[in-house]
């Protein structure tokens, strides 16, 4: 019986090894790295601005017109940071032409926001 046995196929699996796991998470962190994280913050600080700002922009004429309901306007920056700089504030006034309060304030304050802000640029895969 000990002849059958070994003459039998055998099936064995093999698990990967450390070393290939640990370079794989490397591999991983890195990605995570190429952003500038000062950039990062200063991207989320404006969105995080520019967010605030449309609520008081917007506030008072949402309590007034509950019933409407108008959606506050989306600014993407992106955008705004592909667009040459003089079209920047035609492009701001298009997208805040309904708010009834004064919204001049806000544009120029966000156009020199926007003067110190580099595009992030997209992950490149090797």
């Amino acid at each position: 019986m000990a002849n059958e046995s070994s003459t039998l196929p055998r099936v064995t699996f093999q698990t990967p090894e450390k070393p290939e796991e640990e370079s794989s998470h490397r591999k991983l962190g890195k990605l995570t790295v190429k952003y500038n994280r000062k950039d990062l913050q200063r991207w989320r600080d404006l969105e995080e601005w520019i967010d605030a700002q449309l609520q008081d922009l917007y506030q008072y004429q949402l309590q007034e017109e509950a019933e409407a309901a108008i959606p506050e306007p989306e600014i993407d920056i992106e955008d705004l940071l592909e667009v040459p700089n003089d079209e920047q504030k035609s492009k701001l006034q298009e997208i805040l032409h309904e708010c009834s309060r004064p919204t001049e304030d806000f544009i120029t304050e966000l156009l020199s926001r926007l003067k110190g802000l580099r595009k992030i640029p997209s992950p490149q895969k090797k």
